[in-house]
């Protein structure tokens, strides 16, 4: 295998034949678990502006962001020509149809734009609106990504997320019926989950119909119900030191199918946003490096231990 993993840079290099750079939005969504159609406060790790860039705010119109975003990337990637518009605060399907086609109709119209990246919940998706992104894929790129988070529906109840695992499953089984793109987002590291459990996260991908995952360490936020939790009760956390986590990492990448595109193991966020535990500023590009030196000491790669189920 010439390749150590599956990588989001290749993947969009095959079907666009360059690089493509991926454009944050934010359209204005909010989540069911926070308006109060589920639960108030949404989930208790969540806080949104840790990954949110400074021109990405609801207030400028999306053609805005997309032009502010797209001068932003182009000084640190030249060679980007054609973008993603990332619609990724809160739950970007949560929405009357009609509503969101206005909103992702007039990103599409952008000519530098080639498709879109919709992240979401999987209980806020149904048939009418992946009728209508079915369609808009014929033409455009689009890939919806669930947040799923666990796979266990003790650790969804604990974080305030408001569906459980079967959910997330209908939803991926039924995006990818549709001939849609779909990811998923899961987070490492929840307190009660071990390190056997968190292996068996590469069971349940393997069984789905996706195309991407991202996978991200547990992060405590200031002002978020997590890290309140964590000053009350410390020793029912742990966090990983960096070199733990990336073994972790390579464990999950060694037990998923080889065919699976990681769009991300670790994430970043600015230390002012920490509320304990961070790795300190270790940016992403920092982060695959040392995931793929320490495969290479390990002679591994991924897909090494995969096993199809039938």
């Amino acid at each position: 295998m010439n390749q150590l993993y599956n990588s989001y840079s290749s993947y969009f290099k095959s079907i666009f034949g360059e690089r493509v750079q991926k454009v944050t939005i934010d359209a204005g969504f909010t989540c069911p678990n926070r308006d109060g159609h589920i639960s108030y406060g949404g989930c208790t790790f969540c806080l949104n502006d840790a990954f949110s860039p400074s021109y990405c705010v609801p207030t400028k119109t999306i053609s805005e962001q997309i032009n502010e975003g797209i001068e932003f990337h182009s000084r640190r990637y030249h060679k980007a020509t054609k973008y993603l518009a990332y619609f990724q605060a809160y739950s970007n399907t949560y929405k009357p149809l009609e509503d969101l086609k206005v909103i992702y109709n007039e990103a599409l119209s952008h000519p530098q734009i080639v498709g879109i990246v919709i992240g979401t919940r999987p209980d806020c998706i149904d048939e009418e609106k992946l009728e209508y992104f079915s369609e808009l894929s014929k033409t455009k790129y689009i890939i919806i990504e669930y947040g799923v988070e666990s796979i266990y529906d003790s650790t969804l109840r604990k974080i305030n997320r408001g569906h459980n695992f079967s959910t997330a499953e209908k939803a991926i089984c039924m995006t990818a019926e549709y001939g849609i793109h779909v990811g998923a987002h899961f987070i490492l590291g929840f307190p009660g989950e071990s390190r056997e459990m968190m292996l068996k996260y590469a069971d349940a991908i393997n069984r789905m119909p996706l195309n991407t995952v991202k996978f991200h360490q547990l992060q405590l936020f200031k002002g978020t119900r997590m890290a309140d939790e964590y000053q009350k009760n410390p020793e029912s956390f742990h966090f990983f030191e960096l070199d733990q986590y990336i073994d972790l990492a390579i464990d999950l990448f060694e037990k998923l199918n080889p065919d699976l595109v990681i769009e991300r193991f670790a994430g970043e966020a600015p230390p002012r946003y920490h509320a304990g535990h961070p790795w300190g500023l270790v940016r992403n590009e920092r982060l695959w490096q040392l995931l793929e030196k320490r495969m290479k000491e390990r002679n591994t790669y991924q897909g090494r231990m995969f096993v199809q189920i039938h």
